[in-house]
């Protein structure tokens, strides 16, 4: 983070907000512009990825699903926005402590132990390091005690859009991105790769939830896309895991997801509409199916 706040200094900080009085490496600076930039961030990505995801991938068929709730696109940026400020607060501390050198990132590829194999070792491990994490972390929040207090406000939404991705508890948020900030305390890690992968995460996470469900046939069974993460939603004891499917196998989580077996969210408004319950007069026909079973949604939680 010490190379955004850095540009930050150079461009805007330090010519036109700063005073001359306060030096770049004063820390309560730094923390101030760390809560800057991180909010800046998180809603440029968050809304920005989103949108684009939302205008030109999410298919807005879903919308008609009856559990599609109304207003759910507003309603969860503005969960969303009012999450993310708070998120941030925890989140400064540890960026705060990696521009203070207390994490393993470093600048250069020959400082890496392993040269430049050690930037794509790194990557890799990244990836299954926070895989790895955030299915046990995530496992916990369905946890029937822990479940109520932090991480339901996610699971209003099952038929997720793009902007559901970072509607969370600010506490399940934070928890749930730990890892990430985690691992370069860990682990050495390239500080330009590091920024990568982090903006690879938001994606990622925007990318479970933007309602594309085609992944390769070979990779249904490995990779964890947006059918699986949407089954999630819809039976809750499934599909932990954030990249793969290994973790979610390896604890008996994994659920093949419902959409690639003709009994997803597609499949049931293409039987309401046949039988006539989705047309014209979409909100009533809403109303109608609201809080009744259906094959292939019906949800669990505790």
């Amino acid at each position: 983070m010490d190379l955004v706040l850095n540009v930050a200094d150079f461009y805007v900080l330090t010519p036109y907000v700063y005073p001359a009085s306060w030096p770049e490496d004063w820390a309560l600076r730094q923390i101030i512009s760390l809560l800057v930039v991180t909010n800046l961030g998180a809603a440029v990505l968050y809304l920005g990825l989103g949108a684009i995801s939302y205008f030109f991938i999410f298919d807005h068929k879903l919308m008609k699903h009856p559990h599609f709730l109304e207003n759910q696109v507003q309603r969860e940026i503005k969960y969303a926005m009012t999450s993310l400020p708070w998120i941030s607060i925890p989140t400064v501390a540890l960026f705060f402590a990696e521009v203070r050198g207390y994490s393993k990132l470093y600048d250069s590829v020959s400082d890496s132990p392993l040269g430049w194999p050690g930037l794509l070792l790194s990557m890799i491990s990244f990836l299954f390091f926070t895989d790895m994490c955030i299915y046990w972390i995530h496992r916990f929040l369905h946890h029937k005690l822990i479940y109520k207090l932090f991480h339901k406000p996610h699971h209003l939404w099952k038929i997720p859009t793009p902007f559901a991705s970072h509607a969370f508890h600010p506490v399940d948020g934070f928890m749930q991105g730990l890892p990430y900030h985690i691992y370069p305390f860990l682990f050495p890690l390239h500080k330009v790769l590091y920024l990568a992968l982090y903006v690879f995460v938001n994606i990622w996470t925007i990318s479970i939830h933007d309602g594309d469900y085609r992944v390769p046939s070979g990779l249904t069974s490995v990779i964890n896309g947006s059918a699986h993460h949407t089954d999630h939603h819809l039976f809750f004891d499934f599909n932990y895991g954030q990249y793969f499917t290994l973790w979610d196998r390896l604890g008996g989580s994994y659920r093949h997801p419902s959409a690639l077996m003709g009994k997803g969210p597609h499949d049931l408004i293409r039987k309401l509409q046949a039988e006539g319950k989705l047309g014209d007069d979409e909100v009533k026909a809403k109303t109608e199916v609201n809080g009744h079973a259906h094959r292939g949604v019906t949800c669990k939680e505790e």
